[in-house]
């Protein structure tokens, strides 16, 4: 794996070891217990580094919105991420480099079981290696979102930069980066390869067949594909979670509506994953970003999400007030920011079928799809719409649905569309300073993070993004 990431002398060794850590040993692959085993391991590796987890190290927990529009600079924190939040990186300094390192080790964990797979008759076969599958296309998905172009961003996406696609649980290989229509290719192959092979439920914190379709219906979205998009949100069965559930959800109180999740329990890690917005208690808050006040104003007041996502928090100290993000800050009457991690959840399905069935032109069916997830938020919700307006609508209801959930920098990128923060400040009322940067030109290279110098040097395959 050193082949791409460049900075894997220590781990290569880490994964010269046997489960469920690393797996080196063919002697590691015999019983069913082993391949559970493993697949555990392949499942760890989202928790690493800049992936999903790490305590500050942010990647995809915080990332897709401090690139966007969703949050403001807060001058009370710690700097966090500015240089991110301001599009001011280049090769040096690797921007998502901890994601970059982290996906990557899942997809080698991934690799080496489907390889050690191949001989292998157990009972859980099947769904084992679906579950590898999906993964290994969860992390190229991730990683090729970020550094190549989405599919429908430009008229040359599928022909530019992309990213090594790598199936092979060889650490020596020097592998090029591919198409962005190849990558994208393989996601599919392997996405629709593990929805025919897994389990309708696994155990907690593991995939299952409707968060699968789920990731395969976005995927089909950022291609263009809506009919394939459609298809397989239409093989999702779970349930939206209802209104009175919403509030729960990011409490751990209730699991409705979650397709995928990491359960962030102590002994298994127990990381304080809600540092990446805020450390401290409602009157003693110190945020590193808070809601952007252009979206806080977004969320209606019968809006359920407002009182799930958003809190009015305050540093009594300095007689601040903040509109605080309220994802990841805690369990009910917890501040510690040690929550279950929400990756896949079953609203998606219906707002990526609303998406893609206003494409095909059915506006009465897109709708439909909308309003069965604002049936469950609003009291007295918003419909009716046509046109414009419609796309307007589900777009609007995507990034209520999915703030500060690794989502609108992939929207924006995917629509063609600029970031525009809109010059609020990061107190409650708007008002206070705002972030430094406060647009970001759609198109604009910074939409591609370059590779890092790191990886270029020790991989001579490799090269650099446009620009960088």
């Amino acid at each position: 794996m050193a082949f791409i990431v460049g900075a894997f002398t220590s781990c290569d060794k880490e994964l010269d070891q046997i489960p469920f850590d690393s797996f080196g040993n063919e002697n590691a692959y015999v019983t069913a217990a082993d391949f559970d085993n493993a697949i555990r391991g392949v499942y760890e590796s989202l928790t690493n580094g800049g992936f999903y987890g790490g305590s500050d190290a942010g990647g995809m927990l915080d990332a897709p919105d401090v690139l966007s529009d969703n949050v403001t600079f807060a001058q009370k924190g710690r700097g966090s991420r500015r240089s991110l939040h301001n599009w001011q990186y280049g090769a040096a300094d690797g921007p998502m480099y901890g994601l970059y390192l982290g996906a990557y080790e899942l997809i080698y964990r991934a690799n080496l079981l489907l390889a050690n797979s191949e001989g292998f008759e157990g009972e859980n076969k099947e769904n084992v290696v679906a579950e590898a599958k999906a993964l290994r296309a969860l992390a190229h998905f991730n990683v090729v979102s970020f550094y190549g172009k989405i599919p429908t961003q430009s008229s040359d996406a599928n022909g530019s930069l992309g990213i090594a696609y790598v199936t092979v649980p060889d650490a020596d290989i020097e592998p090029a980066r591919e198409t962005v229509g190849a990558v994208y290719d393989q996601i599919v192959t392997d996405l629709t390869e593990a929805a025919a092979g897994i389990n309708e439920e696994n155990d907690p914190g593991r995939l299952n067949k409707d968060a699968v379709n789920t990731l395969l219906s976005r995927v089909y979205l950022y291609m263009g594909k809506w009919q394939s998009a459609i298809d397989a949100a239409n093989r999702v069965s779970t349930p939206v979670a209802p209104r009175s559930d919403v509030v729960g959800v990011w409490e751990d109180a209730n699991k409705s509506g979650l397709l995928f999740y990491i359960p962030n329990e102590l002994p298994i890690f127990g990381i304080s994953v809600g540092v990446v917005w805020s450390q401290g208690g409602l009157t003693n808050l110190i945020p590193e970003y808070v809601v952007s006040y252009g979206l806080y104003t977004k969320f209606a007041e019968d809006d359920i999400r407002k009182e799930a996502y958003t809190m009015q928090a305050a540093n009594n100290a300095d007689g601040l007030q903040f509109n605080a993000i309220k994802k990841l800050f805690g369990r009910t009457g917890q501040s510690n920011g040690q929550v279950d991690i929400k990756i896949l959840r079953a609203a998606e399905a219906h707002l990526n079928k609303a998406e893609a069935l206003y494409n095909l032109g059915q506006e009465g069916p897109a709708r439909t799809a909308l309003d069965v997830v604002r049936t469950k938020r609003y009291t007295t919700p918003p419909s009716g719409e046509t046109g414009t307006a419609l796309r307007d609508a589900i777009r609007l209801e995507r990034r209520l649905e999915f703030a500060f959930e690794y989502q609108r920098w992939f929207d924006l990128k995917r629509w063609g569309l600029p970031v525009d923060r809109e010059g609020f400040g990061d107190l409650a009322d708007g008002s206070g300073t705002p972030s430094d940067q406060q647009a970001l030109s759609a198109g604009n290279i910074k939409f591609q993070m370059p590779i890092a110098q790191s990886s270029m040097d020790v991989n001579p395959n490799l090269v650099q993004n446009p620009g960088y």
